[in-house]
């Protein structure tokens, strides 16, 4: 007698991007689901409009889920994650941004590696920038364009306080394609199984947004699961669709007290020395960006914030 077929709920959160989200609901059209059952949660963030699908896309697989507040990206995954529970009993969450795209076999690769690595709780793809927006598009030619890494895994430098991707701006050359274990995985694209949400929960809000996959990663590993990176799980990212594009204000603040949040949270004393000074530094001579991140930090004001 077969094992049941494995379901697995993917959740978009929608905020104010319906062009990246339709065609990410297109890309979704196309993929390999042979060896499990999938459905599609949107979760349409307080955008300005409401999203407004085409019936094209809005097949018996896709379900729009409305709430009248943006409650951001970890709010909207929340969301999503507790609905599925609820209403599909899935085994596996897939967490997708809204403004990617992706190959056909991404998730079939993604579940199998995922899958079959017992000590693994969470993995994610191998993330390209999308072509035409790179952050250094003068740098590539048009034939190298979709091949430029966005992620290829993550690491944390806890001695100057940062969490990157590894192999980003870098041109793919394979240098990157064994899988590996990663520090954190990113919440672009991320697998998750359902035992890892019960016996670590769900993402913390008080990011709403920005690191919030950094702290869930750390979260996994404490209760002795591997974070794994899965190569052959190709996605391809706009980077920052719904913040108004890297660099913005809204990605600038959320960057800056999120990175204090975190590192106070999980650094050892001397990085919380560290921390003390960058403190004082921004407060000094910092933008007004990261006065405000500070400040917002030291009294506790999380979640959602107003952005200068």
């Amino acid at each position: 007698m077969s094992s049941p077929i494995d379901l697995i709920s993917i959740i978009i959160v929608n905020f104010n991007t319906f062009r990246d989200t339709l065609q990410c609901l297109e890309s979704l059209q196309k993929i390999d689901a042979e060896d499990f059952n999938y459905n599609v949660i949107v979760v349409d963030n307080g955008s300005t409009e409401k999203l407004d699908l085409p019936l094209r896309v809005l097949t018996d697989k896709v379900e729009v889920l409305r709430t009248e507040a943006n409650i951001g990206f970890t709010g909207g995954n929340n969301l999503g994650i507790s609905h599925a529970v609820k209403e599909y009993n899935p085994d596996y969450f897939l967490l997708l941004n809204s403004d990617t795209t992706v190959e056909p076999d991404f998730l079939q690769n993604l579940y199998q590696d995922l899958k079959n690595n017992s000590q693994a709780g969470i993995a994610s793809s191998k993330i390209y920038f999308y072509p035409g927006k790179e952050f250094h598009q003068q740098s590539y030619s048009t034939k190298q364009q979709g091949q430029v890494l966005w992620y290829a895994g993550g690491s944390i430098d806890w001695l100057n306080l940062q969490a990157f991707h590894r192999g980003v701006d870098e041109l793919d050359r394979g240098q990157f394609d064994q899988q590996t274990a990663s520090e954190f995985a990113t919440g672009c694209s991320l697998l998750i199984k359902r035992e890892v949400t019960e016996k670590v929960g769900i993402l913390d809000k008080k990011y709403f947004l920005y690191l919030e996959d950094v702290d869930y990663s750390l979260r996994v590993k404490q209760h002795g699961y591997q974070i794994l990176f899965s190569p052959s799980s190709i996605v391809y990212h706009k980077n920052a669709g719904s913040t108004q594009g890297a660099g913005s204000q809204i990605h600038q603040y959320y960057q800056s007290r999120n990175r204090l949040f975190f590192f106070m949270k999980y650094g050892s004393w001397r990085q919380k020395i560290t921390i003390m000074s960058l403190f004082f530094r921004w407060l000094v001579t910092g933008t007004q960006i990261q006065k405000k991140a500070v400040l917002d930090y030291l009294l506790g004001r999380m979640e959602k914030q107003p952005v200068i």
